[in-house]
């Protein structure tokens, strides 16, 4: 198994450029690296930011390969492998847990809305064909269905590869029944920007944050400093990011972090695949003050 030690700190969903309608997978490495090179302390394949509902199994086989080629080892990094089909999740899960996947984020099954007994036995199947520790993603917002703390002390308890999951639920009380009832060492990762130093100091391990594409250092720097129990700094750290944080949210996630980062040059295109669609004009203007007001832009240029 992993070492979960490793399993911690900022891993931002990286996004997935696409070019005339196709995967810019050279682009997508260069966005890898230049994770690493900013200090995030690892990153999530195929989460919600990169639009994976729009790709293919075979797309996202491939960039779960890029990733783990590019990274090299020199940080860990997670596959998410969940859909709404079993068939398809268990494809997605296998090619990760051989390909070298240092964990796997299974989103709940999103539309079917199954009962809890359903969920916990989906879970435990997936969970039975692989060594590779694997994390829950909660996000009933997108998927219409919560994981109910009795689920998860289930799974706790007959999944020994069951190790935590992504939380993108505006509730810290939930967290902290989480860790009563399934131990500190349960690793939860925030996905909700707003929450992220509340629910870190809370006993959250890490973050999985689409901000993170547009600013992996100063999240990283954010989780070092709650580590050191230099609270001060890390409120004042996610205070700054306040408004990039809401801005994430002004549209569809991830059509602004898309527009926001080819403004600042980091990746040559915002295209989308259908149904989604890059920004406004309206909306590219109101990205561009926030960038402007960070301090990002310089009259309206890259910086």
């Amino acid at each position: 198994m992993t070492d979960l030690d490793r399993l911690k700190g900022s891993m931002p969903p990286v996004v997935t450029p696409i070019r005339n309608g196709e995967i810019d997978y050279e682009a997508y490495a260069g966005l890898v690296e230049y994770q690493v090179a900013e200090g995030s302390h690892g990153i999530l394949v195929n989460g919600t930011t990169a639009e994976p509902s729009t790709l293919t199994t075979a797309e996202r086989n491939k960039l779960v390969d890029i990733a783990i080629e590019t990274v090299n080892g020199r940080v860990p990094v997670v596959a998410a492998t969940g859909s709404q089909s079993l068939a398809e999740t268990e494809a997605l899960t296998s090619h990760a847990a051989k390909a070298g996947a240092d964990a796997l984020l299974v989103v709940t099954p999103y539309y079917i809305r199954p009962p809890q007994r359903g969920l916990i036995e989906y879970y435990l199947q997936v969970a039975s064909s692989h060594e590779t520790p694997w994390m829950i993603y909660h996000i009933p917002g997108r998927t219409a269905i919560n994981v109910t703390l009795d689920s998860m002390k289930t799974l706790r308890e007959k999944s020994p590869t069951f190790v935590g999951m992504k939380h993108a639920v505006n509730d810290l009380g939930f967290v902290t029944e989480c860790f009563e009832a399934l131990g500190d060492d349960f690793k939860v990762f925030v996905g909700l920007e707003e929450l992220s130093f509340p629910m870190m100091t809370i006993g959250a391990c890490g973050l999985m944050n689409a901000v993170g594409n547009l600013r992996p250092g100063v999240l990283a720097e954010m989780c070092d400093a709650v580590w050191a129990s230099d609270l001060a700094k890390g409120r004042e750290l996610h205070q700054r990011l306040l408004e990039i944080n809401q801005s994430v949210f002004f549209d569809t996630n991830p059509i602004p972090m898309k527009y926001m980062m080819k403004k600042l040059g980091l990746m040559p295109t915002n295209e989308h695949r259908l149904p989604m669609s890059p920004a406004t004009p309206e909306l590219e203007r109101r990205l561009d003050a926030v960038l402007e007001r960070a301090g990002l832009l310089e009259n309206g240029e890259t910086a």
